[in-house]
């Protein structure tokens, strides 16, 4: 396996701050920050992870406001919200030499093939991250439940092994998938209808939704479109994953998804990642998809990036 020594984490919200300090705090691989809103307050008291897996403090902190003065790294780790993806070109450009490799931890689809489009020399990997976890004050991050991350290589150079290795031995619970895609539709099933329905339902946690009949009811259906649109591309899903996905969400309690979080903070929301390249796929394989039209167009109406 490729020895990686040097990691920048670009998009330290809570995602990339999360799964950064555990690799740093570990110690085999050296871990910039890129930061904006939280650098002063993590550069003064470092960054503090409260988790159900024991809370830790990382300081001091290798945090920078641009990516110029991290310079080139083994790896890139891209936590960003898909909605400044048009900014990643100038972003990496600094962080990368011939072999730098570029894992993708975004929600939704296409980020893996933005990438390689954008950087056609570097290896590629796209990871899932199935955790409950939100920022709190600067330089806090709440890690909730769960941490699970899949990864697997959107182009074939072999690195992906490399690259799990280094989150297990951090004691991050990683595995490796052959097929990128599957996984990739297997996390829309949840995020499609709980980010979505959190938003047009009025401001509503996972426990909230889950409580509503009728909501429950469009989140099923929502589930089986996707899983019905996946195997139009070939990802077969079993039916079964939706319960399972219901019942772990109940035990996850009042959680906020991310895309809720952003919205209630007049932030931009992943609308198009998330809900609108599943829709386009949809219409291209002639799947129909009623429930997840329709979320679309609600979550384009609350977030005024569609019509009124």
């Amino acid at each position: 396996m490729r020895p990686l020594s040097t990691l920048a984490v670009v998009g330290s919200g809570s995602v990339g701050s999360y799964y950064g300090a555990r690799l740093a705090l570990h110690g085999e691989v050296e871990v910039s920050f890129l930061m904006r809103r939280d650098l002063e307050a993590v550069r003064e008291k470092g960054l503090r992870v409260r988790s159900i897996a024991g809370d830790f403090q990382l300081d001091p902190v290798r945090a920078f406001a641009t990516t110029e003065e991290i310079g080139p790294v083994d790896l890139v780790l891209i936590a960003l919200k898909t909605t400044a993806n048009d900014a990643l070109g100038a972003l990496l450009a600094p962080l990368l030499k011939p072999d730098t490799i570029l894992l993708t931890l975004q929600n939704g689809l296409g980020n893996e093939a933005f990438l390689h489009a954008a950087f056609p020399a570097q290896p590629v990997l796209g990871g899932l991250c199935f955790v409950c976890i939100n920022r709190g004050e600067p330089g806090v991050i709440h890690h909730l439940a769960h941490g699970r991350v899949e990864m697997g290589e959107f182009t074939p150079t072999g690195t992906v092994d490399s690259v799990a290795a280094l989150f297990t031995g951090a004691g991050l619970d990683c595995h490796v998938l052959p097929d990128l895609g599957l996984a990739r539709w297997r996390k829309l099933i949840w995020n499609v209808p709980f980010n979505g329905l959190s938003i047009a339902a009025g401001g509503l946690d996972t426990r909230r939704i889950l409580a509503v009949p009728a909501l429950l009811e469009r989140t099923r259906a929502l589930m089986h479109e996707i899983i019905a649109i996946a195997a139009a591309l070939g990802h077969e899903i079993d039916p079964a994953f939706a319960e399972s996905n219901i019942r772990g969400t109940r035990e996850m309690g009042p959680y906020q998804p991310s895309s809720l979080i952003d919205f209630l903070a007049g932030n931009a929301v992943e609308v198009e990642a998330i809900w609108g390249e599943p829709l386009r796929q949809a219409l291209a394989h002639d799947v129909s998809a009623p429930e997840l039209t329709k979320l679309y167009h609600e979550i384009r109406r609350a977030t005024g990036t569609g019509e009124s």
